[in-house]
Parts: structure tokens; sequence; C-alpha cells
């Protein structure tokens, strides 16, 4: 049982990159920050970037195409794009992550306001609450008004 007292050594940057990658999609920007802190003299993080890029294993257009579709029942394209701008993703990545993610991530205005409203608003301040609302969850001001003026007319 002499193996059991052997020093354990860190897993190298290459496996704990694909470590992170095993578990869920990363932004390049992302995975450079969580592995940043481990880097050891001699290794590269941008090559070893470059690398897992190359082949396939690290995509900025798949991780922004896996969030649209995990969040857009509930939140419209504005803060879509913002979170993934936060995220590190070029206006690029996301404009292909939406192309990528198709009908089922286009946000439905209609379905976000039927999960917190059951009818149109019926003063100032009740359409006030719920352009706030839909605001909040990312969808266009233009949109929210079009989508209202609907409701008012019953059509």
């Amino acid at each position: 049982m002499a193996w059991a007292f052997m020093a354990k050594t860190e897993p190298s940057l290459r496996a704990r990159a694909m470590r992170f990658l095993a578990r869920r999609e990363h932004s390049r920007a992302e995975l450079r920050r969580k592995l940043a802190p481990r880097v050891a003299e001699g290794e590269d993080l941008e090559v070893l970037l470059d690398e897992l890029a190359q082949r396939g294993w690290l995509s900025d257009v798949r991780f922004a195409e896996q969030a649209i579709r995990s969040k857009a029942r509930r939140f419209g394209a504005l803060k879509l794009a913002n979170e993934l701008r936060s995220k590190g993703l070029d206006e690029e990545a996301i404009a292909a992550g939406f192309r990528a993610a198709g009908v089922d991530g286009a946000s439905s205005l209609e379905g976000v306001w039927a999960s917190r409203f059951r009818g149109a608003p019926a003063d100032e301040r009740q359409k006030a609450r719920q352009v706030r609302f839909l605001q909040g969850r990312g969808f266009r001001l233009e949109d929210i008004f079009t989508f209202l003026k609907q409701l008012e007319k019953g059509v």
C-alpha cells in the first residue's frame, strides 16, 4: 500500500479544461477566467484554448446557442444578448447563436406575459406595471406597446 502515501499531483491545465467542458458549454472568456489562476510556469493558456477551439471542443457560438435555447422561454432577445456580452462573447457569436437556436430560441412575448398576467391592463397603472415587467425580461419597448394594443383591441 505504499502507493497510498504518494504525493498527489495537480491535474494538468488540459485536464482541468476538459473537466469543465465535460460538465457544460463554456465561452472562451469564461474558460480563460476559470483556468488563469491555475496556469503553471511553462504552460500557455491561449495555445490550449486555441487547440480546444480547433478541435471543436470549445465554441462561443455553441455556448451562445445553448444559453439562448435554455433561457428563451423566460427572457427576450435583449436580455439574452446582454447576458452573453457579459460572459465575454462578441456580437458575431451572439448573432450566430440566435441563428443556430432558430425557432427554439425565439422568445414569445405573449407566453412570458401570460405567465404573469391574466388579462389586458385595466388602467394606466397596470399598463405601466406590465410594461416594466416585460422590459425587465428583455423585450423591446415597441414590441411591448404593439402587443398591449392588440390585447386592448381584443385581437
